[in-house]
């Protein structure tokens, strides 16, 4: 769900992807700005916000890490519904994480909400020796499917920021002027929502 009040956007944004594919580490470094070696399988799901200023806009995630393992994969549609973005984790050393991936993508053009924003991260980009995806392969799937692809790292930070920075960029554009499911509008004065619908 996005709601959009004087320049401040809420927007609610699920991680999903393999477990082991690092979702928990790269939320906990663009939260927390820290990394840790070995991360715990998160339980259902995990909840985080945080709060970026892009442009003249304040966007604060809400933002829900999920399980990865398959017993958890049924409670992923409470959590994705009413996304106003979705950031798909693959694994770079791992070709069935990226499969994986591929999966989720398809259950979020069929089920999810139609203007969600969508991020693919190739996560683990530090282990360059051990890629099994190349990014060329990632990004041509990315430009198929709608999708803006990058490689990150969670370990060393690469790109964490800038993924998230890319989302909320695009969430303004990605809000259709009718209000679908998901998204709420509050209600401003007359004359400041005509100007903002013409300039937003």
């Amino acid at each position: 769900m996005a709601t959009i009040g004087n320049n401040n956007l809420n927007a609610k944004l699920v991680l999903l992807g393999d477990m082991g594919a690092g979702k928990s580490s790269l939320v906990l470094r663009f939260v927390k700005g820290h990394f840790l070696e070995f991360q715990e399988s998160t339980i259902g799901a995990a909840f985080f916000s945080q709060t970026l200023a892009v442009n003249d806009t304040t966007v604060k995630f809400e933002i829900w890490d999920t399980a990865g393992q398959e017993r958890y994969h049924s409670l992923a549609p409470m959590y994705y519904r009413g996304a106003a973005a979705a950031i798909i984790v693959y694994d770079i050393t791992n070709t069935e994480s990226f499969a994986r991936a591929k999966k989720w993508v398809q259950e979020l053009q069929k089920q999810g909400n139609p203007s969600m924003v969508m991020a693919l991260a190739g996560n683990k980009a530090d282990l360059e020796d051990k890629r099994k995806v190349t990014a060329e392969e990632a990004r041509v799937y990315s430009e198929e499917n709608g999708l803006f692809f990058m490689e990150t790292s969670a370990k060393t930070a690469i790109n964490v920021n800038d993924i998230f920075y890319e989302i909320a960029k695009k969430l303004p554009q990605a809000q259709p002027a009718q209000n679908p499911a998901g998204m709420v509008l509050v209600d401003r004065p007359a004359e400041r929502s005509r100007s903002a619908a013409c300039c937003s």
